[in-house]
């Protein structure tokens, strides 16, 4: 088994994600430069991680959609490899057309850094299959408001691929409990397959006990499980 991590000019959160596959769970994991241009067969699941990629400040990910890797990430996801795009990740995954919607500035205009709550609206997918119903993970964005039209909202309502909306430790969902001024207080996506994942909070930095949460390590443990049934 063996994971990649995509690493783009401002990328801070590659050595996190690196550090979680290769020490915490003993997996092997390479970085990935974003001028790659080889195909990612040898991989089994990729990370674009969060931090920046450069271009954001004319819109994140928008400049980095244009990098050879993404249109490799894309041939990766259309055979079905797993993708998991975090925070900067996952605005990339919606500027390549790999999930729907854009992640736009945050209501209050403010970056936030804190915990929240995630209700885990899908446990059936690769990413979520160890996940408890409700999570506590970080965020840590500027640009983190999930946004898409009546008609993709319902698709993504029909086709479950909604997996995490932002609640309280109780799984309720209200606008109180929503971070970012995200539509349906989405905080994470993944394609109608099943096999892309895009979300805002930062799984990797909740993955040990010294950290004082683990609840992120679900989410990798879910990705391992996936691919060891292969």
């Amino acid at each position: 088994m063996k994971f990649g991590v995509i690493t783009f000019p401002g990328s801070n959160c590659d050595d996190d994600c690196l550090y979680v596959i290769n020490k915490v769970f003993g997996i092997e994991a390479e970085r990935i430069w974003h001028k790659n241009d080889n195909p990612l067969g040898d991989f089994d699941c990729i990370i674009l991680p969060g931090g920046f990629s450069y271009g954001d400040y004319l819109r994140p990910g928008g400049i980095a959609k244009l990098s050879p890797v993404i249109k490799r990430v894309k041939e990766f996801a259309s055979s079905g490899g797993l993708v998991i795009g975090i925070c900067n990740g996952f605005q990339i995954l919606t500027e390549s057309g790999l999930l729907d919607g854009v992640l736009i500035r945050n209501k209050s205009l403010n970056f936030i850094c804190k915990n929240v709550y995630l209700k885990v609206e899908n446990r059936e997918t690769p990413f979520t299959i160890k996940c408890k119903e409700v999570i506590k993970i970080p965020i840590a964005h500027k640009d983190g408001c999930f946004y898409c039209d009546n008609t993709t909202l319902d698709k993504l309502q029909k086709n479950n691929q909604i997996i995490f909306r932002y609640s309280n430790e109780s799984g309720e969902v209200d606008n109180r409990f929503n971070p970012n001024g995200s539509l349906y207080s989405i905080a994470g996506i993944c394609n109608r397959d099943k096999n892309v994942l895009g979300m805002m909070p930062h799984p990797e930095r909740c993955s040990e006990e010294i950290l004082g949460n683990i609840d992120g390590k679900m989410i990798f443990q879910s990705i391992i499980d996936s691919l060891s049934k292969c």
